[in-house]
């Protein structure tokens, strides 16, 4: 039984390795737009604009 556990334990770290090391992942579409998103330059809007006048006076 341990050299079972043992040889799981050990298949385990090389699929692990595999898949960390070796496979390339492949970007999907939603990937590619968080990605783009990231590279993109944000539109900036003035929000002062929509702001409610103050209301009383500070003394």
């Amino acid at each position: 039984m341990p050299y079972m556990f043992g040889g799981l334990v050990i298949l385990n770290a090389i699929a692990l390795g595999y898949y960390l090391f070796v496979q390339q992942p492949s970007a999907t579409q939603s990937l590619q737009t968080a990605q783009d998103e990231l590279i993109r330059p944000l539109t900036f809007t003035n929000s002062a604009e929509h702001i409610p006048p103050l209301i009383g006076s500070k003394n």
